[in-house]
């Protein structure tokens, strides 16, 4: 199949997704996702549930307060909400894996472009969280305290959405000054 194959099929996998509301047949199509993933099926499965755990507990944990305050609460939605958000992840760390995007994205010159443009952020963020990790543990020889690691963690984050705003706004003015806008 080609790669514009393979994004076809994604995306009719995730608009399918979305119409599914039994938490049994999620399960079902979450374990066929699962077999049908091969040998990087564990990887891909630990990458998704690292990448949605933080997010899902927090959504999982306000969705349960205010339904108990309520007097509503409906576990069946929430397994729901989370099988869902775990089967579109796992299926797009799948995709990623087993397709060249910006193949996929041949078709379109202006799609292409903006995945490139994704890419390439993608690949500067993930150095430099690389760079912070090493230069914090070049500079910590003992275990770091769990103060030391929260400091680091809030710089790091402070650092990262500092670059992310001012490239956002390079490449905006990159991209208006050659014609990438019609403003």
């Amino acid at each position: 199949m080609t790669p514009a194959g393979w994004l076809a099929a994604y995306l009719g996998a995730v608009v399918a997704v979305g119409f599914v509301h039994s938490p049994a047949a999620l399960a079902a199509l979450f374990a066929c996702a699962l077999a049908a993933a091969g040998r990087p099926r564990w990887r891909l499965l630990r990458r998704a549930l690292v990448a949605v755990l933080a997010f899902n507990l927090a959504v999982s944990a306000g969705y349960a307060a205010v339904a108990l305050w309520r007097g509503d609460f409906a576990a069946d939605y929430l397994l729901l909400v989370n099988l869902r958000v775990l089967l579109l992840v796992f299926l797009g760390f799948w995709f990623v894996a087993r397709v060249n995007v910006l193949a996929a994205f041949a078709f379109s010159p202006t799609l292409t472009l903006l995945a490139t443009l994704a890419v390439v952020q993608a690949q500067h963020f993930a150095r430099l969280a690389r760079d912070f990790r090493l230069a914090f543990v070049s500079r910590n020889p003992a275990p770091a305290r769990l103060a030391d690691r929260a400091r680091h963690a809030s710089a790091q984050a402070a650092t990262l959405l500092d670059k992310s705003v001012a490239g956002a706004a390079e490449t905006a003015l990159a991209m208006r000054s050659r014609g990438g806008f019609d403003d």
